[in-house]
Order: structure tokens, then C-alpha cells, then sequence
């Protein structure tokens, strides 16, 4: 039995080589179906994220393609040439393969160690191959145990606990600092570009209903509010939904001071001293410094968060040994596993062939003895005795050397020699 994992991801490809191997839903359902198809006796999970494309496969040796053949099934189906494309993908097999899923799962191959999101694309993964047939008993194990490995490292370790992004020590940090809930408060987030965007997931994650999205462009505002959530205001509205709003967000890439004292001067004239909080993560900030001066005003900039990011960061780099400790352990485990229940069949095997001579030979023998003298129950219950006892001991040997073997991973080739030697056949 073999895992293999080929593929690439955002330590080792560029974007641009990512966005071409990517695949949606549906085309990782047809591909799952296709692979199916050309390598029958084999399994495949297909992982595909903003930062890895990954094909995990697993066979009987002999029985799942190659690392070649991998290769040539992603070029397919991505219409890209083959030539080429296995140097810029990695490959990793048995042990590796297994670490490396459970490194995945886990979050400490995520671009931002400990993000949660990569352990439900994992479970996505799993989850569709299952429904298209394509998993099966290696790759049902492989990515149970990921699960089970992820959990453990959630519990045993706090990776997952010490967040390191600006707009999720923002909201998960700061914001509770100063609101029980987000359910009832008007938020207003100013800009609509990647941190924007980050920061509106988290703000919906966190349970904000009343998010207003304000961007120079109103079309990128509406996509964003579509995609994610919250309702895209017009430009020009910004001072009065500021006026409203319990919380503020900003995150523009404007290169001049967005709000001025003065211009906010008006507005917290409108606001009759109710309390505002706001996180100006722009970079160079959107709102004016002495802002954060006026009465019942509490402005944080990104500075502010991100030495809070830094002290998480090193945080999680202090867990880092305990959680690849984790995987180490569990990897190891699997492995073994694995490597044992290889072994099972070949020896059921070859105690139901010794045992079928067994019989044969004792009834012969029985048959022979029943002319010449009557046996009593005792003799013939010595007879058989001395009958286990020989085949146990001839068995002995071979068996011990195959479980021993097992332990190594199968490295001494003892469990193909059975197999040739007496003539066993899985699939019997």
C-alpha cells in the first residue's frame, strides 16, 4: 500500500503557476471522475486552495500511477504541456506524504501558521472525493488521521489561539476589549482591497450585521459586500455614516490623510459623546493622530496591532516544536499501522493455505491408520496436536521475519518474497 502527494504551494510556486494548476468545485469533481477512469485501482483526494494544488493518491504497489503519471494527469486536465511541469512540482511518498498532509491539516504549512480555514478545505477535500467514489481505504485512513492530528494539535498546543494578522488582532483582539457583541453595533469599513476584504470576513465571522462598506470605487465595494457581506455605501456618504457608526475600520491605500481633525471635528459634534472606536490599519494612516484625543474617541493605529501581531508570532513559534512533535509522533504511528495491515492479508493467507494442508494430510493419514488399527479419541487428538504444533513452528520463522519487517516499513522486501515463495494472492 502507497500514498503519494504531488503538487505545489506557496512556498515553493508562484502565484501565477498556482492560479493555472487550480481547480473549481466542478473541475475537481470532473477531474476526481477522470482519474477514476484511467487509474481504476486506485484512490485520489484533490486539494485545491488559493495557496496549494495538491493530488493525494494512494494504491496497492504496483497498482496507482507514477510519479510520471501524476505529472501527466494534472498537466491534462489543466491543458498545460507536460514538458516541464513535473520539475516545478513536488513529490513526496509514504512517511513524507503522510507528514506533510498532517503538517497541512494542522496549519503549520499555511502562509499564516495557525489560520483555521485550511482544516475545512482539508475536510472539503476528503468530503468530495467520498461523494465521487474516488477515496478508499488508504485515503480514508490518511485524512481521518489528518483530522485527528489537526484536532490534537488545536488542543495540545495554542497555534491556533494566538492570532498574527493585523485585521484579526483587530477584531479579535481590540474589538472586545470595548463591545460584547458586534450584533448590534454599526460598523463602517473604509476600503475595499485585500486587508479590507480580510477584515470583512472577520468582522462577519465575528457576528456584525450592520457593516457598511465605502470605497472610492462603488464596484469593488459591491463585490466584496456580495461576496462576503455587509451593504456598499457611496463615497459621498462616508462623513454621515460616520456620524452613526459604533465602530470604524480603515484600510485604504490613500497616500494622504483620509479624515483630518478639523473634517472629524464636525462629525463628533454630531455624535454627542457616544463612543467610537477606531482601527485605522492604513498604511499611512487614514485618520489623523489627534483624533484619538477627543472625548470618548479610541483610535488605534496599525502600529498599535501590529506589535501585538509580533508578540503572537513569537508566541506560536514557541509552540512550533510541541506541534511538530505532534505530527511527528502521529506520522510515525500511521506509518506503522499501515505497514502492519500490509502484512495481514499475506499472513491470513498463508495460515489458510496451512491449514487446508493440514486437513488434507490429516484425513489422509486418519484413513490409512483406520484400516490398520482403532485409533482411540486420545490418539487422535495427539495426532492433530502434533500436527499444529509443527505447522505453528514451521510458520514461526517466516512470520516474526514479516512483522519485523513491517516495523522497518517493509525495507528488507520480505512480504513480496511470501507472496512469490507460496504462491499468495491478495485479491484471492
Amino acid at each position: 500500500m502507497k500514498l503519494q502527494m504531488i503538487g505545489c504551494n506557496h512556498r515553493q510556486a508562484a502565484v501565477e503557476f498556482r492560479e493555472q494548476l487550480s481547480f473549481t468545485t466542478a473541475q475537481a469533481q470532473t477531474a476526481l471522475n477522470d482519474f477514476r477512469n484511467r487509474f481504476p485501482a486506485a484512490e485520489i483526494v484533490l486539494l485545491s486552495t488559493c495557496n496549494r494544488v495538491e493530488l493525494y493518491t494512494g494504491a496497492a504497489d504496483g497498482d496507482g500511477p507514477d510519479q510520471r503519471a501524476m505529472a501527466d494527469f494534472l498537466a491534462t486536465q489543466r491543458n498545460l504541456p507536460t514538458d516541464g511541469l513535473l520539475e516545478q512540482l513536488v513529490y513526496l511518498d509514504g512517511q513524507a506524504a503522510i507528514e506533510h498532509l498532517f503538517t497541512v491539516a494542522a496549519s503549520l504549512d499555511s502562509m499564516v501558521v495557525g489560520e483555521a480555514q485550511i482544516i475545512s478545505q482539508v475536510k472539503q477535500a476528503y468530503e468530495l472525493a467520498c461523494e465521487s467514489g474516488s477515496a478508499g481505504p488508504l485515503t480514508h485512513a490518511a485524512f481521518q488521521a489528518a483530522s485527528h492530528v489537526a484536532k490534537r494539535v488545536d488542543r495540545e498546543t495554542s497555534i491556533h489561539r494566538r492570532r498574527v494578522s493585523v485585521p484579526s488582532v483587530a477584531v479579535g483582539e481590540v474589538i472586545p476589549e470595548f463591545f460584547d457583541t458586534l450584533a448590534d453595533k454599526c460598523i463602517v469599513l473604509i476600503g475595499a482591497g485585500e486587508m479590507g476584504e480580510e477584515t470583512l470576513k472577520y468582522l462577519v465571522t465575528a457576528g456584525a450585521k450592520d457593516i457598511h462598506v465605502v470605497n472610492r470605487s462603488r464596484e469593488r465595494a459591491e463585490k466584496i459586500a456580495k461576496e462576503i457581506g455587509g451593504t456598499a455605501r457611496p463615497w459621498p456618504e462616508l462623513d454621515l455614516l460616520l456620524t452613526h457608526a459604533d465602530l470604524i475600520v480603515s484600510t485604504t491605500g490613500a497616500t494622504d490623510t483620509l479624515i483630518t481633525l478639523e473634517r472629524f471635528q464636525t462629525i463628533h459634534e454630531a455624535r454627542y459623546d457616544r463612543l467610537l472606536l477606531i482601527l485605522d490599519l492604513a498604511v499611512p494612516r487614514d485618520f489623523a493622530h489627534d483624533i484619538g484625543e477627543l472625548a470618548s474617541v479610541y483610535l488605534y493605529s496599525v502600529d498599535d496591532l501590529q506589535s501585538a501581531c509580533e508578540r503572537n508570532q513569537r508566541e506560536r513559534q514557541k509552540q512550533w516544536p510541541k506541534a511538530q512533535g505532534i505530527i511527528a509522533e502521529e506520522s510515525r504511528k500511521f506509518i506503522a499501522d499501515l505497514h502492519h495491515r500490509a502484512t495481514g492479508p499475506v499472513i491470513r493467507q498463508l495460515r489458510d493455505q496451512a491449514e487446508q494442508l493440514k486437513q488434507e494430510e490429516l484425513k489422509r493419514l486418519m484413513g490409512r491408520l483406520s484400516q490398520q488399527t482403532e485409533l482411540g479419541t486420545q490418539a487422535t487428538k495427539d495426532i492433530e496436536q502434533a500436527f499444529d504444533r509443527l505447522v505453528n513452528k514451521l510458520l514461526h520463522p517466516p512470520l516474526a521475519s514479516l512483522k519485523d519487517d513491517a516495523a522497518a516499513g517493509h525495507s528488507g522486501g520480505l512480504l513480496v518474497a511470501l507472496r512469490e515463495l507460496f504462491k499468495l494472492n491478495d485479491g484471492e
